[in-house]
């Protein structure tokens, strides 16, 4: 049986939009956490029967934010909170 749609390939100049991806993602810098040649990573290794420990050393761009990034915000702002009033007796008509 013959498939509906055939895959052929795209033209060199084609701006459809898997070939743009293709493109921007072959571009692409990697991400911010892959470590580059300047970033170091920890080592541990026994040195005349004692543990030596180097801390891992990181380039400005890949160093650790000092805080956390914020990650809840305000949706939805209603204003001062109502106060609760409980009723006592049923309303009358």
């Amino acid at each position: 049986m013959q498939p509906t749609y055939p895959h052929l390939t795209h033209a060199a100049n084609c701006d459809c939009s898997v070939c743009w991806s293709r493109r921007e993602l072959a571009g692409s810098a990697p991400s911010r956490s892959t470590p580059c040649e300047h970033c170091r990573p920890a080592q541990i290794s026994k040195v005349a029967g004692r543990w030596i420990c180097l801390p891992a050393s990181y380039c400005e761009k890949h160093r650790p934010a000092r805080r956390a990034p914020k990650y809840w915000h305000v949706v939805y702002d209603s204003g001062p909170p109502t106060p609760f009033v409980p009723i006592h007796e049923p309303f009358e008509d």
